[in-house]
């Protein structure tokens, strides 16, 4: 037996609230917002709520944990309030994110495992306790001095300015950075594409990107889990509310 037929009748907030895992406040916060239906009114005033409330709580849940509580209400709020159609593609559009995400991720593994394929190949490449100078960085990387500075100008390489003639200096970090960007620009990838990956790895902010990568796909599938979860709740919700109309 589901929980919607466990609680076919009338249900007040309390109730609601208490099989749902919602705070009577937050039900109230959410009828008011649109996600779920608006509730019908007793003849004392008192909300009444239902199955398909349970169902559209759900649905919320699901969706805040796959896209994130702001986008999760102006989502559901809109696929009760669209056509059909373009509810069911506003959905679509949510996996379709989480898939480039997840592409994302993998882009930058690839990256990664590159650049260990390359450092074992050619040990210039290979990082060391000294910074490099913009001749050396590109001779390593097999560019021109003015890629990189096109590079820093892009926002994908941060060297160090640290002579009187304003001479660029690469650390480890930006040395790291020239690397992942030169393999994505050799493997295809555009600036801005490069541009968004570099800046999830930043983001990792930890000692071993790959092993901070690897977890980020799990949660993206996680998410996207959720999503599917979300999804079988809405298009309950969405048929339900229709033919009730």
């Amino acid at each position: 037996m589901t929980v919607e037929q466990s609680h076919p009748g009338r249900l007040t907030t309390a109730t609601l609230a208490r099989v749902s895992g919602y705070s009577v406040q937050q039900v109230r916060d959410l009828e008011r917002l649109g996600v779920i239906p608006p509730a019908r009114r007793a003849a004392n005033g008192y909300r009444q709520f239902s199955s398909i409330h349970i169902l559209a709580l759900r649905a919320y849940r699901n969706l805040a944990l796959a896209v994130g509580p702001v986008q999760a209400r102006q989502a559901q709020r809109a696929v009760r309030e669209l056509p059909i159609d373009p509810a069911a593609a506003l959905i679509s559009s949510l996996h379709v994110t989480l898939t480039r995400e997840r592409d994302g991720v993998l882009a930058a593994l690839r990256a990664l495992d590159q650049i260990s394929a390359e450092s074992m190949a050619d040990p210039s490449l290979a990082a060391d306790d000294d910074a490099m100078t913009i001749t050396e960085l590109a001779g390593a990387l097999g560019v021109r001095s003015s890629t990189l500075r096109f590079w820093e100008q892009q926002g994908l390489v941060t060297p160090e300015r640290v002579t009187r003639m304003n001479a660029r200096r690469y650390p480890l970090s930006a040395i790291r950075e020239a690397r992942i960007t030169a393999a994505l620009r050799a493997g295809g990838y555009r600036i801005p594409e490069v541009r968004g990956l570099l800046h999830s790895i930043r983001e990792l902010d930890v000692d071993d990107p790959r092993a901070a990568l690897h977890e980020r796909l799990d949660t993206v599938a996680m998410r996207t889990l959720a999503l599917l979860r979300a999804g079988t709740d809405i298009a309950a919700l969405v048929t339900a509310e229709r033919t009730a109309r």
